[in-house]
């Protein structure tokens, strides 16, 4: 029988995996199971605290000591050694530059450190927004900026597989736009993203499937549409304007097109809104968990 070939598998594969910090009174982690498929954005949504970051640290090789099963890439992270880094790129929640050195600089030393050369510097930087930026100073960037330099050097090797850690914290709306814009790019490119995030809003817009963590322990995976339609209310929701006012009724979704009392409603009175009550993901996160996500 063939041997699977390393990208007809699924990226990321965990089974059983648990962690225990040194000293510390309860596993970080217990017992989590979960697959990233080929090319989609997998959200790990959790509050601060919740075990995500830890996941993180050890899918990247920087934890070990854990039990259970991972796999990355199709082997065993006991089977990696730096050449793993070759095929995946990191982006932590706290950027981490040189910063005393340019924005171009510090791509061009680390673009250095790949076996290819990796890609020119200054089209990444120009990605990010931060073309006009690349000859000045890193300690002169706000977070935002250091966030955006991050993605930008993840990408310096073209990586299949990326793992980051809440990119778009700190970044002003027009910033963490174009970063969700470049992280679709990137899925559309056949890359796979595994996305550690307690916003449920970024989750929601580009995600393909969630996991949501609790106390280190995963609740549920699935489609965030799915989660939404499953937990939220069957019903629609009819706003109507009325003598400079506005109310609203609810009718029950099935039946609804023969439902003489809504189309009387709709034909007769000035509508406003008309829509269903599905659940937001932050709604089904806390049903699931009976936590919020601060």
């Amino acid at each position: 029988m063939p041997t699977p070939r390393d990208e007809d598998r699924a990226p990321i594969r965990v089974h059983g995996a648990g962690f225990t910090y040194h000293g510390a009174g309860r596993p970080a982690l217990e017992d989590l199971d979960f697959e990233v498929r080929a090319g989609e954005i997998f959200g790990f949504l959790g509050p601060n605290g919740a075990g995500k970051s830890t996941t993180q640290k050890i899918l990247i090789g920087l934890l070990r000591g854990f039990e259970g099963t991972v796999e990355v890439l199709g082997r065993s992270l006991d089977e990696w050694g730096p050449e793993m880094y070759e095929r995946i790129g990191v982006v932590f929640e706290q950027p981490n530059h040189y910063l005393k050195l340019t924005g171009l600089e510090n791509l061009e030393y680390f673009r250095a450190l790949y076996r290819d050369g990796g890609r020119p510097a200054q089209p990444l930087l120009e990605r990010v927004g931060l073309g006009a930026d690349g000859g000045t100073r890193v300690g002169q960037y706000s977070k935002g900026m250091k966030t955006r330099l991050s993605l930008a050097r993840a990408m310096l090797h073209d990586p299949e597989l990326l793992f980051l850690d809440e990119p778009t914290g700190g970044l002003d709306p027009v910033s963490a736009r174009n970063v969700r814009e470049l992280l679709s790019e990137l899925r559309e490119q056949g890359k796979t993203i595994f996305l550690t995030t307690h916003d449920m809003a970024v989750a929601d817009q580009l995600c393909d499937r969630v996991a949501f963590i609790v106390d280190g322990r995963i609740r549920v995976v699935d489609r965030p549409r799915d989660l939404e339609l499953r937990y939220g209310s069957r019903r629609v929701r009819v706003e109507l304007r009325a003598n400079g006012s506005t109310t609203a009724r609810e009718f029950p979704l099935e039946g609804l097109g023969e439902d003489r009392e809504f189309l009387d409603l709709i034909c007769e009175q000035e509508v406003e809104t008309i829509h269903s009550l599905e659940a937001s993901l932050e709604d089904v996160f806390i049903r699931l968990t009976g936590t919020s996500l601060q």
